[in-house]
């Protein structure tokens, strides 16, 4: 669903990525992790469209991500590190608004924003104005206008930053049921969600992959002992 090759991006002299090949399966869950700085969130945006590579290539769906820029917005639903709230607006207002952009029909819009509302828990709060939202139910709105339209492909950037441990563990819970019906690379800094939540990791450090595989194997390849922790895994491969 996902296929990137040879991914490079440069800022006059910095590297932020260089020579990403990677592959997400239709269906699955790929946790993608690194330290700040690391450029998971510049890989992030050349797959959204929001930013240009310097050399490689993106392709979702089998569309090329800026050859075919269109094709490849309406197979994704994007949350980035920062969600893209208008906070005058009301919740309802502003899902109505984000599905009317992604061109959904009048006659489904409605239906479809209860929907992604009842998915994200923020039923209760559809008439309230945003800017007057907590943080976590500012996420979860977040989380509800990547969903509209259930595109194929979500790209989670840190989707429980802000959230409550309650409230984590129910993001969490949805993000897992998402597998099979969606293909979703989530990032995050919280390791333990990414080892209930994905079975394959991708760990970049420095711009470059350090590690691509199923969490299992990384820890029968990195760990001493049969329990070694993903988090132990992560900090083994980034300490330089």
């Amino acid at each position: 669903m996902i296929e990137v090759q040879h991914l490079t991006k440069r800022y006059r002299d910095r590297v932020a990525v260089e020579d990403l090949t990677f592959q997400v399966e239709e269906g699955e869950i790929l946790g993608f992790l690194g330290p700040n700085g690391a450029g998971k969130s510049t890989t992030m945006k050349i797959l959204t469209g929001f930013l240009p590579p310097s050399e490689g290539t993106a392709r979702v769906g089998g569309f090329d991500v800026f050859e075919q820029p269109l094709e490849v917005k309406r197979r994704i639903g994007y949350l980035p590190e920062t969600p893209p709230l208008y906070p005058e607006m009301t919740v309802r207002g502003y899902l109505q608004f984000v599905g009317s952009l992604k061109g959904l029909p009048g006659r489904g819009l409605k239906a479809e924003v209860e929907r992604v509302a009842g998915l994200t828990g923020v039923t209760h709060v559809m008439d309230r104005v945003i800017q007057n939202l907590s943080k976590g139910y500012k996420q979860r709105v977040g989380i509800a206008q990547a969903l509209l339209g259930s595109p194929p492909v979500l790209i989670l950037d840190e989707p429980t930053e802000g959230l409550d441990p309650t409230q984590r563990a129910e993001v969490r819970a949805l993000i897992k049921s998402l597998a099979g019906k969606h293909t979703v690379i989530l990032s995050t800094h919280i390791l333990p969600e990414v080892t209930v939540t994905c079975e394959k990791v991708l760990i970049i450090n420095q711009g470059k992959i350090v590690a691509y595989d199923e969490i299992r194997k990384l820890a029968h390849l990195h760990g001493q002992a049969e329990n070694v922790s993903l988090e132990e895994i992560f900090i083994k491969l980034t300490a330089a």
